[in-house]
């Protein structure tokens, strides 16, 4: 790898890859935006697929080396940028409660709220991978009673990746409106990183809808 690779977000907007972008403001990191219409179908085109074969945003080059799935990415980024104080470093007491929270998401909420919001029979509980729904909702519940942060006191890479994912799981109501939810999302999309994209991606969208319209006609 060069000595200063390039970054490079594939991104789609109002998609998961939204709080890739976003993570990528706060840090203040120099990169570059590779736009995938999904509504053209981009990411199931052979260039895409060489990127990510499942179809999915976000995807991050760095030089030589891809990375796919959103915890390895915010764990990447957030590392490959310590300056800007997103992570915990090896060795600080916040650096495990800081991974699990990333994993704990991927791992265990999302695959939960999908399978209830799909009216999916859960999985006996030494199958499941989240154990039961009410029991994994408490868990995050208690951790954001803590607050202001998932993490506590501290504003890390976590924090971007939960408050903009709560955001939607309020918004197609597959999370109740807790006082903790609701004050925890409204924290989280108050920052100035999160304005920014929002106002980025709605222009995107409409460019890659009329695109789309376009080369459909």
């Amino acid at each position: 790898m060069s000595p200063d690779p390039k970054l490079t977000l594939f991104h789609s907007p109002n998609t998961r890859s939204t709080g890739a972008l976003i993570l990528l403001e706060e840090l203040g990191a120099p990169y570059e935006l590779h736009a995938v219409n999904m509504k053209a179908g981009d990411q199931r085109k052979p260039a895409y697929m060489a990127i990510n074969p499942m179809g999915k945003v976000p995807a991050v080059k760095h030089g030589d080396a891809l990375i796919t799935e959103q915890g390895a990415i915010f764990i990447y980024l957030a590392d490959l940028f310590p300056k800007a104080g997103l992570t915990p470093v090896i060795g600080d007491p916040l650096r495990g409660p800081f991974i699990r929270w990333l994993v704990y998401y991927g791992s265990c909420f999302e695959p939960a709220v999908v399978d209830k919001s799909m009216k999916r029979e859960q999985a006996p509980l030494g199958m499941s991978p989240y154990g039961d729904f009410d029991t994994m909702l408490k868990t995050v519940s208690d951790q954001l009673r803590k607050g202001p942060y998932i993490c506590g006191e501290r504003f890390t890479a976590a924090d971007v990746l939960w408050g903009t994912a709560m955001k939607w799981m309020i918004d197609y109501k597959l999370v109740p409106e807790s006082p903790e939810f609701v004050a925890y999302r409204d924290c989280i999309l108050s920052r100035a990183a999160y304005k920014k994209v929002s106002e980025m991606d709605a222009k995107m969208a409409t460019e890659h809808a009329a695109a789309a319209a376009k080369s459909a006609s």
